[in-house]
């Protein structure tokens, strides 16, 4: 498949990407949930637990921009949407544009810095680390929820979303780690 034809896919996935969430915002944004008053009369702690919604702008954001870089193309070392990308320059690249944070370092150094958080905890945002080549933490993605994790994968799939219960990863998986509180 020549470049053209795989912007041309990518911006006409992006794009229906794009609708269906604005699609779903305003579904969304025309829901409505009942009154407090209406609640039963629970503790405080146990109310304000009911009331928190489990939406994180921050992750949301990390999660949305990783996706939008799917089928970028994966290059050693790249840390950029105009070079391509290694795992650890797009996680790089993603917390620096969607959060502001600057991280750097190879997939290594985030599983030294990260904190490691258990599996069944995993946020859109967070980091999911793999032992791909030997060494511990040999390649990093970001989980985007749903099982699912975007990372650049090598030369030939380059920037892809795999799921964690595929086999090959599976089957190399490490831990997880957040950079957020």
């Amino acid at each position: 498949m020549n470049r053209l034809a795989r912007l041309t896919a990518r911006f006409t996935r992006i794009t229906t990407t794009a609708r269906t969430m604005a699609f779903t915002a305003v579904l969304t944004g025309c829901s409505s949930t009942a009154p407090l008053s209406d609640l039963p009369d629970l503790p405080p702690k146990a109310q304000q637990a009911q009331n928190s919604a489990p939406y994180h702008v921050k992750r949301n954001d990390l999660a949305l921009f990783a996706l939008s870089l799917l089928d970028t193309p994966y290059a050693r070392g790249g840390r950029g949407p105009a070079t391509g990308f290694d795992c650890s320059g797009l996680v790089s690249h993603v917390y620096k544009q969607a959060a502001g944070l600057p991280v750097k370092g190879t997939s290594a150094d985030l599983g030294q810095t990260s904190r490691p958080i258990d599996r069944a905890h995993l946020q859109p945002g967070d980091l999911v680390f793999f032992n791909t080549l030997g060494p511990r933490h040999s390649h990093v993605g970001i989980y985007v929820g749903d099982g699912r994790f975007v990372h650049a994968s090598n030369p030939r799939t380059g920037v892809r979303m795999d799921q964690l219960t595929n086999r090959y990863y599976a089957q190399r998986f490490e831990g997880a780690a957040t950079l957020l509180d």
